[in-house]
Parts: structure tokens; C-alpha cells; sequence
């Protein structure tokens, strides 16, 4: 298949939507299909890179009040003609915003289905448009039901996800896709030079035990949570460490939180790390941290797993169904169970049985049986795509042989 991936946010910006389709990519590729990316331009793309990997970029600027993000405002026609040059069998959009709407007209326009993976909870983020005051949790309900209109299927990446479709009133099929993993990328072994070498550059030994968070820096995402739970911790476990890696818009708020509670030499901000070298963070720490009440995937959750690294996180309906077992990792609401669950990995190393657990876990959520599920799910939708039509003629056939 001729696969058009239509996104507003893709490599080198850092997110887990980029994450998720840059998999996605690259598993469509591995089967065969001839996938091309339609997405914004970025100050620090690599024309070269954008030329080999098939992505085509067009005129974008930063997203109001979430600048790190980027948004198309033109180029419709250029990305019709593109569309139909390239013969795309199928749309699959990543966005709800300018790229996913031309996206949808494309695919009308050119008389093939589209997809749509709802990758994001919106009404966790209105503070980012005007602090909240403009737009409401219903107002996001009746948008994204008159987004869908049109839809010949919709792919979410979990249960919270199509729960929260349902009540939208979405009425397209919908399939649970969770985003998969590169397995093979994350459970490399690296070397114990590696990691040392690591671990002196962070000022740690190779006994210093570390808590990993790793996200976005954004304020939804709670880190502050956790910096506020760290003397609890250190008060059981005074040689332990934090390591905060990402960036974002909460980053100065959280260093300055981390100063006036009198931790910087147990807290460590280390900025975005490349892709290709994440793996060795998860390696290298004891035990994942994370207090976000707004994953709606959690790719840094499996990430960690196969990474071998047990995760301490946020309760919520998605990790209700990832965590089933110690070997996985604990959930939290308090914390108190926070500070009591990272003290017992600290305290608890990695066992053979637990390694068995983890593996029967992520062998459901690679990323070869998730693009396996997604081209699954686009030969539904040309089947549905192609009955629709076919009862469209004959509506529109019999209608004319009725009149009088």
C-alpha cells in the first residue's frame, strides 16, 4: 500500500506522538508498504534526512501557548497534488489540527479511506489555550465528535481513549491499538562501560541508586510530585538519586522548586537526551517514577520494561491493565505508597522470574504485532470504505428512479 501519514508534530521534535508514529513507520516500511509523511516544518529538520525517510514538510509556525509545538497554515494544494502523484491508498491521520483536516479533504478528494488515531486527551490540557478560559471539556466533546464525521475509522491507543470516544459520540468503528514498542532497541544490553561511563558523567557510582523520570516537562505531567516526595525517600535511602531527562515549559519551575526545598545535589536535569540514547537511562537507573495523570499510552511505561527497569507510577484505568504482577511494577495514589513502592524496588533487584513476567508482558505490545494490527485495521477500513460506497450509489440510484 501507498501509506500518507498526516501529522502536525514528527522527529526531531520530542513527544510521544512522534515517537509512536516514527514506529509505526518504520514497521510499515519493514512489511513492505511505502509510507510518506506529511507533516510542519521545524527549524532543526535535516532536509537530506527529510528527503531519504519519504517526509515532506510545509509551512508551519509554533502552536499558541504551546510553542514547542508546531501548526501547518498553508499548502492544501500543494498537499492534493502530492497525494495524488504519490497514489496513496489510504490516509491515516495523527492530528486533529491543520495537517488531519487536510488530511481528510485529501483522502475525500482522491476517493480513499482515512484513519485517525486519537493520541490525545484534550480536556487534560485546556490550560495550554488562554488558561482554560475559553475552551470546556464539553466544547472539546462536540469538536471532536464533528472532526470524526467523515472518518472511515479511528485507531485509540486505549481503553481510557475509546471510553472517552464513546461518550463523545464518535460513531465511526473503532479499534484499541496500543502504540507498540521497538523492543529489540531497548532490550540492547549495554555494556557496563556503558554504563559507568554514564553514571561518572552523572557524578554517580555504580552503586548509587537512581529514580528515573522521563517525559516531557510539561505540568501536567506532576514531576513536582515527585521532587516533593524525594525527602520522604531520602530519609529511608539517603544515597538515592533523581534523574529528571527531558525539557519543557515546567523545567524552571521545577529546578527552582528542586533549589528552595534544598536538593540539587540529589537532582539531576539532564535536558532532552537523543533518541538513540534513551535506552541507556533506563538501563542505567533502578526504578521508573512518574506521577502523570494524563497518559493515554504510556510509551515511556514499556520502554522502561523492556528495558528492564520496574515502574512506580500514577494510578490510573491504563495502568490497572499494565501492571498485574510486582514484576511490572506498583501503582500509587498517595504518597506515601509512592515513597513505600520506590523504596522496595531500591531495596528489591531485577530476578530471573521477574524478567520472565516482564518478557510475557511486552511480547503484546511490540512494535511488530502493533503494525501488524494497524494494516489489519486499514484493510477493514477499505472494506468498509468500499461498502459504504457501493450502498451510497445504490441510495443515490434508487432515489432518482423514485422520483416522480
Amino acid at each position: 500500500m501507498n501509506i500518507g501519514l498526516f501529522t502536525d508534530t514528527y522527529f526531531p521534535q520530542v513527544s510521544g506522538v512522534a515517537t509512536s508514529i516514527k514506529t509505526l513507520r518504520d514497521e510499515l516500511v519493514a512489511q513492505g508498504h511505502h509510507v510518506y509523511i506529511f507533516t510542519t516544518t521545524d527549524p532543526l529538520s535535516n532536509p537530506e534526512y527529510d528527503r531519504r525517510e519519504n517526509i515532506y514538510r510545509f509551512h508551519s509556525i509554533p502552536f499558541v501557548s504551546f510553542t514547542e509545538r508546531r501548526i501547518a497554515l498553508t499548502g492544501w494544494l500543494k498537499i492534493l497534488r502530492l497525494a495524488k502523484k504519490l497514489n496513496l491508498d489510504i490516509v491515516h491521520n495523527q492530528t486533529e489540527f491543520s495537517l488531519g483536516l487536510m488530511g481528510k479533504e485529501a483522502a475525500r478528494e482522491m476517493g480513499i479511506p482515512v484513519v485517525h488515531t486519537y493520541h490525545t486527551m484534550y480536556s487534560d490540557y485546556l490550560h495550554y489555550i488562554a488558561n482554560g478560559k475559553i475552551l470546556k471539556p464539553k466544547d472539546v466533546a462536540k469538536l471532536v465528535k464533528l472532526y470524526m464525521k467523515g472518518v472511515t475509522g479511528v485507531i485509540a491507543p486505549s481503553d481510557r481513549v475509546l471510553d472517552a470516544l464513546h461518550d463523545y459520540g464518535v460513531s465511526a468503528p473503532i479499534e484499541v491499538i496500543p502504540t507498540g514498542v521497538n523492543l529489540t532497541m531497548y532490550q540492547k544490553q549495554c555494556s557496563d562501560g556503558e554504563l559507568r561511563h554514564l553514571r561518572q558523567r552523572l557524578g554517580f557510582s555504580d552503586k548509587t541508586p537512581v529514580l528515573l523520570a522521563l517525559s516531557r516537562l510539561a505540568y501536567e505531567k506532576n514531576i513536582h510530585e515527585i521532587i516533593e516526595a524525594l525527602p520522604d525517600i531520602l530519609a529511608k535511602r539517603p544515597d538515592a538519586r533523581l534523574v529528571i531527562v527531558g525539557d519543557g515549559p515546567a523545567r524552571q519551575t521545577l529546578e527552582r522548586q528542586v533549589s528552595a526545598m534544598d536538593l540539587n545535589q540529589y537532582v539531576q536535569f539532564t535536558g532532552t537526551v537523543p533518541n538513540e540514547d534513551v535506552h541507556l537511562y533506563y538501563q542505567m537507573a533502578n526504578v521508573l517514577v512518574s506521577a502523570s495523570d494524563t497518559e493515554t499510552q504510556g510509551l515511556t511505561y514499556i520502554e522502561a520494561l523492556a528495558s528492564g527497569l520496574p515502574i512506580v507510577v500514577m494510578r490510573s484505568p491504563y495502568t490497572d491493565q499494565l501492571i498485574d504482577d510486582p514484576a511490572i511494577g506498583r501503582s500509587f495514589q498517595k504518597r506515601s505508597d509512592l515513597v513505600s513502592s520506590v523504596i522496595y524496588y531500591l531495596n528489591h533487584p531485577n530476578t530471573k522470574e521477574g524478567e520472565a513476567k516482564r518478557q510475557e508482558k511486552l511480547h503484546n505490545i511490540s512494535s511488530e504485532v502493533f503494525g501488524r494490527r494497524v494494516t489489519d485495521f486499514y484493510r477493514q477500513c477499505q472494506q468498509i470504505y468500499r461498502h459504504n460506497r457501493i450502498n451510497k450509489r445504490r441510495h443515490n440510484l434508487f432515489g432518482v428512479i423514485r422520483r416522480p
